[in-house]
C-alpha cells in the first residue's frame, strides 16, 4: 500500500515537475540544468515529506504539508551541512512558473462543474470571492510587514 502511494506520488511529481521545468525554460529564460536541479531538490523533498506523512498518519493525523515544509526548513536552516546547496540550487527555480498551468487545470475543472457551482447558489459565490479577497489581503499585509521589519523596503 505505501509502495503504491509512493509510486502514484512520484508520477505525479515527475509530471509537475516536467510542466514547472518547461514553464521556467520558456518563460524564464532559465537552463535546463538549472531548472532541473532546483525542480529536483524540492520534488525529492516533496515526495520525502509526502512518504514520512504517510507513514506518520498511522500514528497522528498532520497535514502533509507540514512534514515537506518543516524538512525543507530544516535542508535550508543553518545547521545544515548542505543548506548552501540547497538554497543556491532552489533559489534557480521560479516559483511562479507554474501559475499559468495551475490557472489553466482550475478554469477547466471549474468549467466541467460549473452546473453544480450554479446550483449551490449565488450566497457561495459571494462567499468565495470574499475568501479570494481575505486571503490576498491577509498575504499582502502579512508581506508588508515583514518586509517592513527586515529593511527589504
Amino acid at each position: 500500500m505505501v509502495r503504491k502511494y509512493f509510486v502514484q506520488q512520484l508520477g505525479l511529481l515527475f509530471i509537475v515537475s516536467i510542466i514547472i521545468i518547461l514553464t521556467n525554460i520558456i518563460g524564464y529564460n532559465m537552463t535546463i540544468k538549472n531548472s532541473i536541479i532546483g525542480i529536483g531538490i524540492l520534488s525529492i523533498i516533496a515526495l520525502t515529506g509526502l512518504t514520512v506523512s504517510k507513514f506518520m498518519s498511522k500514528f497522528v493525523k498532520l497535514p502533509s504539508m507540514m512534514y515537506i515544509s518543516l524538512l525543507g526548513l530544516l535542508l535550508a536552516s543553518p545547521i545544515s551541512p548542505i543548506k548552501d546547496f540547497i538554497i543556491n540550487s532552489t533559489s534557480q527555480a521560479a516559483f511562479l512558473a507554474p501559475t499559468t498551468a495551475l490557472g489553466a487545470f482550475a478554469g477547466i475543472s471549474l468549467g466541467k462543474d460549473i452546473k453544480s457551482f450554479a446550483k449551490m447558489g449565488w450566497k457561495l459565490v459571494i462567499l468565495t470571492i470574499f475568501i479570494i479577497a481575505g486571503t490576498f489581503l491577509g498575504s499582502a499585509l502579512v508581506a508588508q510587514v515583514v518586509l517592513r521589519l527586515t529593511g527589504a523596503i
